[in-house]
């Protein structure tokens, strides 16, 4: 909190010298009483009476002309809304490996629902776009308020081929890009768009490596959020690695171990100042997801919030009166 006029907080001083003044004006009132009423009846009355609640009215009313006086300051505070032109792009890995269920129902499905989560975490007006990748990167959903077309988009998901995360990246900075035109940078050197990547493997395809990717996002003053799904237990069948885009590479009737890349991914969101997260079970990535979803397309702003104080000020002493009338108190 600060203020664009401090030279005026001296104002303040009102409050304990209207504190002074009640106090003052009680001790009138007992020598008053001590002079010209009967001592047993007026022991009486005031044993039937809660100190306590002569009190709230004048709480109630120091506290109003506490913000009030504040108020006269110009008070100023940091609050988050939206940032202008938000833009995020769901990268999503679709790799074959996506179909191991050690996270419930399978690591897809739980990717699918945590990312609806997200978009209706966010603000309507910020842009998603929805980007999957496996042996190549494919724009399913360009940035859009829609959510009805994201969520159709994230219902095409299906499991695929294997892991190209660099050209993903690639993909999703040129989509934010070009989303956001000539978006102007903040102090901190970025755009008001971010990629949340979502991947339970280390990469097996593609022409850019994973920090390429990063580097490219790096440049364009893109955050990159991470998060690695999956358990080290993760296993495919070999009817799945057999009869689907793993087949012939694994032979055996065995399981093969699916594991997710932690590391890789902490570096991509470290080189981009994003954040990087760990999710081995459907309520984690769910948690991640609604987290993002409710800070990742918003900006601190310096406001002035003078109002504030006014309105709480008017509220307080209204309070203040209905409470004196209630309680018999008196105000100074």
């Amino acid at each position: 909190m600060s203020f664009a006029w401090p030279l005026l907080l001296p104002v303040l001083l009102v409050v304990p010298l209207a504190a002074a003044l009640w106090w003052w004006l009680e001790r009138r009132r007992s020598r008053y009483a001590v002079a010209f009423t009967n001592l047993d009846l007026l022991a009486a009355v005031a044993s039937k009476q809660r100190r306590w609640r002569a009190l709230v009215p004048l709480a109630l009313f120091l506290l109003a002309l506490a913000t009030a006086a504040a108020a006269v300051a110009r008070p100023q505070a940091t609050v988050s809304e939206t940032a202008d032109r938000a833009t995020v792009v769901l990268l999503v890995d679709v790799s074959g490996s996506m179909r191991a269920s050690d996270v419930k129902p399978t690591r897809l499905l739980a990717a699918a629902h945590a990312m609806s989560l997200f978009a209706s975490k966010l603000p309507t007006k910020v842009r998603v776009g929805l980007i999957s990748f496996s042996s190549g990167p494919d724009v399913l959903v360009p940035p859009t308020t829609d959510r009805a077309l994201l969520q159709e988009g994230i219902d095409l998901l299906v499991p695929e081929g294997g892991t190209a995360i660099g050209d993903g990246l690639g993909v999703a900075v040129q989509v934010v890009r070009g989303a956001l035109g000539d978006a102007k940078r903040n102090k901190q050197g970025k755009i008001p768009g971010a990629i949340i990547l979502l991947s339970d493997g280390a990469q097996t395809r593609g022409t850019l490596t994973p920090l390429q990717g990063a580097d490219r996002a790096k440049r364009a003053g893109i955050r990159v959020f991470t998060v690695a799904l999956g358990t080290n237990h993760g296993t495919l069948g070999p009817g799945v690695l057999n009869g689907g885009p793993f087949g012939g590479l694994f032979g055996g009737s065995g399981r093969f171990v699916v594991r997710p890349d932690p590391v890789t991914l902490a570096a991509i969101a470290r080189d981009t100042d994003g954040e990087t997260f760990r999710a081995k079970s459907a309520e984690k990535v769910a948690t991640i997801y609604k987290q993002l979803g409710a800070s990742i397309a918003r900006r601190p702003v310096h406001r002035e919030v003078t109002s504030w104080f006014a309105g709480a000020s008017a509220l307080l002493l209204l309070a203040s009166l209905g409470a004196a009338k209630a309680m018999g108190g008196r105000l100074p």
